[in-house]
């Protein structure tokens, strides 16, 4: 990996200090919402598609929800995305490394978003920072990913299919299979995600 390689992917990182105090942990703001509701964990988790374990582990912070979990947890508790994270909106279609459009999230991981708000957008686009050790919780849902690492390891699972990505590597499946990946290097991961259908739009939330 070359200097230059590494300084041109920093740039894509330059993600701002926010302050946290204006915002409660992720988990306390799930569990909150889902008590001002009256629903059970698993009223919940049928509304979202996701499992009660891992609701519950989400509402005690144990596990960290990816911001596709977060959207459909945002449409089980009736809220906008923006109860969870502030994604940036733009009309931009051209994207420069200096000015990466950041997503404002109470995670470790971080985002960046690629794609432009087209009308009726199929795909997501979606540079994502993965920190040593880091494991996403399986998911699933309608549509097709593709994953593309840019620099680190990676354990990257689909289905039955396992396997160690690294930088030039990727992997093309059918999201309906279980799938998540972890870092278990001490070096952190970025990596290119691209999915369908377009989960991460202002109009896919209620």
């Amino acid at each position: 990996m070359t200097t230059t390689h590494r300084d041109k992917s920093s740039a894509f990182l330059k993600f701002e200090t926010r302050s946290q105090t204006r915002k409660l942990p992720i988990g306390d703001r799930i569990k909150a919402r889902r008590k001002a509701l009256g629903l059970t964990l698993q009223e919940l988790a049928t509304r979202s598609g996701l499992s009660a374990p891992f609701i519950s582990q989400a509402e005690r912070n144990l596990t960290t929800p990816s911001v596709w979990s977060l959207m459909s947890l945002a449409k089980g508790l009736e809220v906008e995305v923006s109860h969870f994270m502030e994604w940036p909106q733009t009309n931009q279609i051209v994207f420069r490394a200096a000015a990466p459009k950041t997503v404002d999230i109470d995670s470790v991981v971080g985002y960046v978003d690629l794609s432009s708000e087209l009308p009726d957008r199929k795909m997501d686009a979606v540079l994502v920072r993965i920190p040593p050790g880091f494991a996403f919780p399986p998911d699933s849902h309608n549509g097709e990913i593709f994953r593309y690492v840019i620099k680190g390891t990676l354990t990257a699972v689909a289905g039955d299919v396992e396997a160690l990505l690294g930088p030039g590597d990727g992997m093309h499946f059918d999201g309906r299979v279980t799938h998540f990946v972890r870092n278990d290097s001490d070096e952190e991961v970025l990596l290119l995600y691209v999915g369908t259908p377009a989960f991460l739009r202002e109009d896919s939330v209620p």
